[in-house]
């Protein structure tokens, strides 16, 4: 079974890196792209520790944006389902997205099921400074509605700050830091503790060249100390 989920990650990596080496004749809203990580890390979290797809469609235009996305790990162990919007103007964006994770099989799934007190939906609101002339940004982040709930089914509205610093060596190599921290009693701490670093974050971007095209490779340590627990992963994006 796993060697065949194998296989068909690899007919997707050849058929993305095809669709990758064709030159667009006119540039379009619209743009398509897969991103294949070692393991699936997410604001200091560990999502498991098989290889994940990330497969995602967008569209952009005068500063609005959309997407659908999913992640997908080869052996079955999570699946998630993601839907969002956005508005930048300067440097500034808000947004909203829903974050939704079906179970292994899906037919137990209720996609529909909106009432705030049973759905699995995370809805999530946010807003980022992102520095033109200084290399900064910034992102606060809230969840409003749906599964983000403690025992008791209270509304946590598990928030999340990060600050982060982008240096670029050449126009193909730059390395990103951060550091992430929740803010209130909730999600990123298991509903446990309140304020906490629990993101550290350095990321390294590079390309390998194959003649005229480029393949984009990322590296990633993550520390995250309110867990004391560290993790290395390295991710593949291919796009059109």
């Amino acid at each position: 079974m796993i060697f065949n989920r194998v296989k068909l990650l690899m007919l997707l990596l050849i058929t993305a890196m095809a669709a990758n080496a064709e030159e667009s004749l006119k540039e379009s809203p619209f743009s398509a792209s897969l991103e294949l990580s070692t393991k699936y890390m997410w604001r200091g979290i560990e999502y498991g520790t098989a290889p994940t797809v990330f497969p995602m469609i967008g569209y952009n235009t005068h500063g609005f944006n959309a997407f659908a996305m999913g992640g997908y790990a080869i052996d079955g162990s999570h699946q998630e389902v993601d839907l969002g919007v956005s508005y930048t103007a300067s440097e500034f964006t808000v947004g909203v997205s829903d974050y939704y994770y079906p179970s292994s099989v899906g037919e137990k799934d209720q996609y529909f099921k909106l009432s705030n007190r049973e759905t699995g939906h995370w809805v999530e609101a946010y807003a980022t400074w992102a520095g033109t002339k200084v290399p900064l940004w910034v992102t606060v982040s809230t969840y409003i509605f749906g599964a983000d709930k403690n025992t008791d089914g209270k509304q946590m509205y598990s928030s999340y700050a990060e600050v982060g610093y982008t240096h670029s060596f050449t126009e193909d190599n730059n390395i990103a830091l951060c550091v992430g921290a929740n803010l209130n009693k909730g999600f990123y701490t298991n509903n446990q503790s309140g304020f906490n670093v629990v993101n550290i974050n350095a990321k390294y971007s590079t390309a390998f060249k194959f003649g005229n095209f480029k393949l984009p490779v990322s590296a990633s340590y993550v520390l995250n100390p309110y867990n004391n627990k560290s993790y290395f992963t390295m991710s593949l994006y291919f796009g059109l």
